[in-house]
């Protein structure tokens, strides 16, 4: 009679969260082997030639890299934590087209705007989970409460401090970040089938 074993197991529960967490704690270790210099030609988005290949690799890639141990775990805690019920409730592909998507829109938006500047990190990652994470249960033209106070306090907190204070922070970021997120969250809720009475 066989067995089953009583011990703990650990699951693969959020594949796209996971290995965005490792691409981002790998990318912090080549910058410190390198001394920076991977996080400046791969990880970071800043006016470059459109003819260079790079330019592009940058566009996305600015997710991956981190100023310094404390940004990267700031930003990974946020997504460990949000980000396992977003891939949940709309699927690994789907999260990862909001990654995707958000990275590339704040990347441009940057390359664009900012040429002086040098922006990286996933905190535009970030705010686009935690504004898709507050309209999950937007259905039928009901806009949920809890989104609209997000939206108002961690949005209009940017804005304020985007026109008040002068540091390394992108504020632009954060809010561009945000609006991605809340406007791929209308469509795929509004895409979803409706659930059904019990």
């Amino acid at each position: 009679m066989e067995k089953k074993g009583q011990g703990l197991k650990f699951s693969f529960n959020s594949p796209a969260v996971l290995i965005f967490a490792l691409l981002c704690f790998a990318v912090m270790l080549l910058d410190k082997l390198t001394g920076h210099a991977s996080t400046r030609l791969f990880f970071s988005v800043y006016r470059s030639s459109l003819f260079d290949p790079l330019t592009y690799v940058r566009m996305v890639g600015h997710v991956l890299g981190h100023g310094d141990w404390d940004h990267l775990i700031g930003n990974v805690m946020y997504i460990l934590i949000l980000g396992p019920m977003l891939e949940e409730k709309y699927g690994t592909k789907n999260l990862c087209f909001v990654m995707l998507a958000t990275a590339l829109v704040v990347g441009l938006a940057s390359f664009v705007l900012f040429p002086a500047t040098a922006l990286l990190g996933a905190s535009g990652i970030v705010f686009s989970l935690i504004l898709l994470s507050s309209i999950t249960g937007f259905r039928d033209r009901n806009i949920p409460l809890t989104f609209l106070l997000v939206a108002i306090i961690f949005i209009g907190k940017e804005i304020l401090s985007a026109i008040t204070l002068q540091n390394n922070v992108s504020y632009f970021a954060h809010i561009l970040g945000g609006a991605v997120g809340a406007a791929l969250g209308f469509l795929m809720n509004k895409k979803a089938p409706p659930k059904r009475a019990a």
